[in-house]
């Protein structure tokens, strides 16, 4: 039988580097002793290693949110801005970082590129955090010797890309919370407040009026299966979540009829249109060959549509068709985004004029955004009085029969 091969642990370390500079940090290894042997491989003089204790209940820090990676790539484009090593780079942003999963991450790509690998490996070692389209621009960067400049463009593209989200996020938010807020309220007033009503009507002896009666009876219904209706609202958000990611045909379907929602579904399309032209624009702009950038570009869309439009796009071009002409040909494309492209091949200036689409389309959303909070509120308002006042009316006619009775 094998023996099984000795796990490897996280040791933290400071020491003394060629030039004399203190140095600390973390890494892996097998013992305390195979960890000083691999830091003297590469110049540290190890003061003190010692293995890192594992956290109390487990957690290991906060969730690295795509935000955070976004922070990452511009502190990373600025240290090489100003002509700070890579490597040394690294050690600079962990120690300004308050994230510790963030600062395990960068420790750990360090390690990869103080070991001889290139940047881009190291992060294609993260998928989680790093995509496709992130290492290859990364990629392209190192081979053409311009990484701070490419670090600089995908710091660019990831904060325009995570604003366009969070509006997103804020628009569908807000509408959201009020919602659940009015289901729970609904909720309570049915199972403790009504109740209280039922136990003085049935005093009365008289016949309950049509609405009143229709509101006991929901009231009851939920009183009595509350448990399997909330078990079954959860359930029903759960299926939908992992239908919607695990079939593709039924996560097109979702991703077609969103786009057709009033007010919203325009939100939706013309963030796409900007994810759409801020993407190509960034990896054109990279010397990424045109067929290569709409590959990457249709996974960026975030929507099922469109990434078949832009691979239907990608096997025009592949024979030799205009991507304007082509992108006309899908009718999923606005007017000035067909216009600009065709402007852009012929001047051989695309990635200017689809960083113009970009810039005008993400404007676009933001005030739509913005329109659309400020629509929603006395419609919400609205929707609450209705429920909520309902529910009181409801309960209180009865009382006012009987005041008219006397």
């Amino acid at each position: 039988m094998a023996a099984t091969a000795p796990s490897e642990s996280v040791f933290t370390y400071k020491g003394v580097d060629k030039k004399g500079n203190k140095i600390q940090g973390e890494t892996k290894g097998v013992s305390s002793a195979i960890v000083k042997a691999q830091l003297r491989k590469k110049g540290i003089v190890p003061a003190q290693v010692k293995k890192k204790p594992k956290p109390l209940f487990g957690g290991g820090g906060k969730k690295i949110a795509p935000q955070d990676i976004a922070i990452f790539t511009r502190q990373m484009a600025t240290m090489m801005k100003a002509g700070v090593p890579l490597v040394q780079s690294f050690d600079i942003v962990a120690d300004g970082l308050e994230n510790p999963s963030l600062r395990k991450l960068v420790l750990d790509i360090r390690e990869d590129v103080s070991s001889g690998n290139s940047f881009a490996s190291a992060l294609a070692k993260q998928p989680k955090y790093f995509d496709d389209l992130f290492c290859n621009l990364v990629e392209s960067g190192e081979q053409a010797g311009a990484l701070e400049t490419m670090l600089d463009r995908i710091a660019t593209y990831k904060e325009k890309t995570e604003q366009m989200k969070a509006k997103i996020k804020k628009a569908m938010t807000y509408p959201i919370a009020v919602v659940v807020v009015a289901v729970v309220v609904t909720g309570i007033l049915l199972v403790k407040v009504v109740p209280q009503f039922a136990e003085t009507f049935s005093s009365f002896g008289a016949e309950l009026p049509a609405f009143t009666q229709f509101v006991m009876n929901l009231s009851e219904t939920v009183q009595e299966m509350w448990l399997i209706i909330l078990i079954g609202m959860v359930a029903f958000v759960f299926v939908f979540l992992e239908a919607k990611k695990r079939s593709e045909a039924f996560a097109k379907i979702c991703d077609r009829y969103i786009l057709k929602v009033p007010i919203v579904g325009k939100i939706v399309y013309e963030s796409i249109i900007a994810r759409f032209a801020r993407t190509l624009s960034t990896t054109f702009a990279a010397g990424v060959p045109l067929i290569d950038a709409l590959d990457s570009v249709a996974g960026a869309t975030g929507n099922k549509i469109f990434e078949e439009t832009t691979h239907r796009v990608r096997d025009d071009v592949s024979t030799g068709i205009q991507m304007n002409t082509s992108m006309r040909a899908t009718g999923q494309f606005p007017s000035m985004l067909l216009q600009m492209t065709a402007i852009g091949e012929e001047s051989g200036a695309l990635d200017d004029m689809l960083d113009k689409v970009a810039q005008f389309y993400e404007e676009s959303v933001d005030n739509l955004v913005d329109n659309l909070t400020t629509l929603l509120e006395p419609m919400i308002m609205a929707v609450l009085g209705i429920l909520i006042g309902g529910l009181m009316v409801a309960m209180y006619m009865p009382i006012f029969q009987i005041g008219q009775a006397v």
